[in-house]
């Protein structure tokens, strides 16, 4: 690691993806903080065009800086979606300086946009690990999770519904089967004495009487045949001989 002086308002130490530039003072916003340098790379050179690594900063078609120089300490600064610092290009002179865009407190890690090319082809396949991704990345899940929850207590409420109302149903099926067994012996009653009914005035239709009612239209035995015989031996007069007198 390479060494740095204290009169410098920075240093290097340990993030989130591995090392990076801490302030160790206060940085007023718009003031320099540290020069992005290395040596000058020539699109038009062939050997240079085989050269590649993630320290490589672009002035324009032509020049790039190759960054990853050792003394190069400005190639710790991180990328960071919502940054606190900017890289401001002079491209005639082809020089790279990193600048505060807000104030950096004490402790606060040093931090700037690499683009949308580097972030493309470097970030995104890992995804970025800025505060504002993170704390982005973090809501996202939160909210997944409170939706995973609400759908269970939803299913839950769902199935406790179902149960009481699956409970509820035994006892209202055999209430209405007593219903229905009543209903049918009373209607089987009214059958029968609808029946009886008719059976009768069939019967009295027909000339039909009960056993103990009056007129049944059979022979009864009649006062003289059940006086008994009187005690001399006398015989009653037949109704022939008082014919005769």
């Amino acid at each position: 690691m390479p060494d740095i002086s204290p009169n410098k308002p920075y240093r290097i130490g340990r993030s989130k993806t591995g090392l990076g530039l801490f302030a160790t003072r206060k940085i007023k916003k718009g003031s320099k903080i540290i020069r992005y340098f290395g040596p000058m790379l020539d699109s038009r050179n062939k050997k240079h065009q085989d050269i590649d690594n993630k320290y490589l900063f672009e002035i324009n078609n032509r020049w790039t800086i190759d960054g990853s120089v050792r003394k190069n300490i400005a190639r710790y600064i991180n990328h960071a979606c919502r940054p606190n610092a900017e890289s401001d290009v002079n491209t005639r002179k082809r020089k790279v300086v990193i600048r505060a865009v807000k104030t950096i407190h004490p402790g606060e890690e040093i931090n700037y946009d690499y683009g949308t090319d580097y972030f493309k082809i470097f970030l995104k396949p890992i995804g970025c690990k800025c505060d504002h991704c993170e704390k982005k990345r973090a809501k996202k899940e939160a909210d997944k999770r409170a939706e995973a929850r609400a759908e269970k207590l939803r299913l839950k409420r769902k199935a406790e519904k179902k149960a009481a109302k699956d409970a509820a149903k035994p006892a209202k099926s055999k209430a209405v089967k007593t219903k229905a067994v009543k209903s049918k012996a009373l209607k089987t009653k009214a059958v029968k004495t609808k029946a009886a009914t008719a059976k009768s005035a069939s019967k009295l239709a027909r000339g039909k009487a009960g056993p103990h009612a009056r007129g049944t239209g059979q022979p009864t035995r009649t006062k003289a045949s059940r006086t008994k015989p009187l005690a001399g031996g006398a015989a009653a007069p037949s109704r022939k001989r008082a014919s005769a007198i």
